[in-house]
């Protein structure tokens, strides 16, 4: 199954989450081999994910899609009375926090987190994106951050706030020290995307291929197994964030996507066009930001309740 998820391309995330759905359906169903299965043992698998341990929707349809991957790409069965189960997707309203309320977070924040923070929120990032940012792919010079590979591996450009450009020079700094140790010590090259590694076996290995964010040790690399520096582990941040959250007393559920929910409703809120904001979060469809919309309506006031005309 591995084998079949890195033929395709898929992020090391996706092959994490299917492995993980192969082995609850095999351990369900008493350790058979899923060759010896077929739609009945999948939908009682379903049913028990949404019945008993009443799992969300998406993750209802992630473990859907990792066992339709496993019968169709692995087993190479096609499986036919599955779309009942398919859980349809649910619109969720996004947490947004207010302009104070992002400024108490970050202010809450320090370090190399409240760096992180403040790139989530000025450029609209994913957490992974931030976190996989390369030397090259930060241009302080021309003021522009590069999204290299991300969702949907897609690339895109968006403009770096002028507040946090000398921070980044620090962090640049700090992880050239961080570099040049490596070399010294002879560290295996950072990981590289798909194959680029057999193209240019030495690119791991150069300044511009470093990560802006670098972890503070050496781990194993869970493809290739070779003791090399990673980025930044998102857990890290999300720890960083729920302490910052209970000092800023916020109430809110704050996460790393909290922050680009912000950025791309207070965009609306300044009279930033909708497709502007699309292109820069990078959505595929524009129905997608539109949901933003319904946050900056209610923010604005644009409807007034009746309880205020008593």
């Amino acid at each position: 199954m591995r084998e079949a998820i890195r033929e395709r391309h898929y992020s090391i995330r996706t092959e994490e989450a299917y492995v993980m759905w192969y082995r609850q359906f095999v351990r369900f169903h008493a350790l058979r081999h899923p060759k010896d299965m077929s739609e009945t043992e999948l939908t009682a698998f379903l049913k028990h994910l949404a019945v008993e341990r009443g799992v969300a929707v998406e993750t209802h349809r992630q473990a859907l899609n990792a066992l339709l991957f496993l019968f169709r790409q692995v087993l190479q069965r096609e499986l036919q009375e599955i779309a009942l189960w398919r859980p349809r997707r649910v619109k969720r309203v996004p947490i947004v926090l207010t302009v104070d309320e992002v400024r108490r977070m970050v202010g809450a924040m320090t370090g190399t987190e409240a760096l992180i923070g403040r790139l989530l929120y000025g450029c609209g990032l994913r957490l992974m994106e931030c976190l996989r940012l390369r030397i090259k792919d930060v241009d302080l010079e021309a003021g522009v951050l590069t999204v290299r590979g991300g969702k949907g591996d897609k690339d895109r450009v968006v403009e770096l706030p002028e507040r946090i450009r000398e921070a980044l020079r620090e962090q640049r700094a700090y992880a050239r020290s961080l570099w040049e140790a490596d070399r010294r010590e002879s560290v295996a090259g950072v990981a590289l995307p798909h194959a680029f590694a057999v193209k240019s076996p030495k690119a791991g290995e150069q300044w511009a291929w470093f990560w802006m964010f670098p972890a503070d040790h050496c781990s194993p690399d869970p493809r290739a197994g070779k003791l090399r520096r990673h980025h930044w582990h998102e857990a890290r941040l999300a720890r960083a964030l729920t302490v910052a959250a209970g000092v800023a007393a916020l109430g809110k559920r704050v996460t790393a996507h909290t922050f680009r929910h912000s950025y791309a409703t207070h965009l609306l809120l300044k009279g930033v066009d909708i497709r502007s904001i699309q292109e820069r979060l990078g959505h595929a469809n524009v129905a997608t930001t539109e949901i933003y919309t319904h946050v900056v309506k209610a923010m604005q006031g644009q409807v007034r309740s009746p309880l205020d005309d008593l």
